[in-house]
Parts: structure tokens; sequence; C-alpha cells
């Protein structure tokens, strides 16, 4: 087995992404807003995730939306989806 580059990677982020290898999904980095990368997925969908990783626009990638991972070329880094990150504040109840 490969000894893959891991930055911020918890040990059970690795556990699951090895024990998950199917879930991975590849894409094509799109951008980078300061730690906001955004990802073009090939299944059509769009990923924004905090991350350390670095991608170039146009560069490949691969992420594990389970373990919470991006990969670039032979590193891994975490990254945290942003997706619904606002939908708990839609449900918080207002005061009067």
């Amino acid at each position: 087995m490969l000894d893959r580059t891991r930055t911020d990677v918890l040990p059970i982020q690795e556990a699951v992404a090895k024990a998950s290898p199917s879930a991975w999904r590849d894409g094509i980095a799109v951008s980078r807003d300061q730690d906001v990368l955004t990802v073009a997925l090939l299944d059509g969908q769009v990923a924004a995730l905090t991350t350390r990783a670095t991608p170039a626009p146009g560069e490949p990638v691969a992420v594990h939306p389970v373990a919470e991972l991006v990969a670039v070329g032979g590193a891994w880094y975490s990254a945290r989806s942003l997706a619904g990150r606002d939908a708990g504040a839609a449900r918080r109840p207002t005061a009067p």
C-alpha cells in the first residue's frame, strides 16, 4: 500500500476512507477562495469544502464525503463540506 501524505487527517478519517474506497468521487478543482475549495464533481454536483488543499483550477481531485477528505495527487487533506452549514439557522426559533 502506498504511503500517502496526510494533512490534518484524523486516524478515524483514514480508517473510514480505507474501509469504504468506493465512496471516493472524482472531480475537478474549480476555484479556491481563502480556505474554501470549490470542486465540480464528475456526477454533475458541485462541492464547497473548507480545506488546506491548494489544487490549481482545472486540477483533478477526489472527494470522500463520508470521511471528509480531499485527495490531490498523492496527498490527502481533511475537507469539511459547507453544504447545509446554514440549515440549522433556518430552524432556530426566533425570539418574539
